[in-house]
């Protein structure tokens, strides 16, 4: 996450906030280097339903190939154990 100071913000806050919105990250606001607030880009609701339809798409696609009877939690612990 990028950090500005609170002068920089206020010297180029259009900038600053346009960086952050194309990048899709938030910026750490810094006062004296300490972090004192973050500045995060609103995610689009239409984009969050749709990202939350493909997770859901992805899901289904998983479990339709899941082995019957095995638990995610036993299956990464046997992987483990395999390595």
């Amino acid at each position: 996450m990028r950090e500005v100071g609170i002068r920089e913000l206020k010297e180029h806050a259009s900038e600053i906030i346009r960086d952050a919105l194309a990048s899709r990250e938030g910026v750490a606001i810094t006062r004296r280097g300490k972090i004192v607030a973050r500045l995060v880009p609103v995610e689009d609701p239409t984009e969050r339903r749709e990202r939350a339809r493909r997770m859901d798409e992805i899901a289904e696609a998983i479990s339709r190939r899941w082995p019957e009877g095995v638990s995610a939690t036993d299956a990464v612990s046997q992987d483990r154990r395999d390595l």
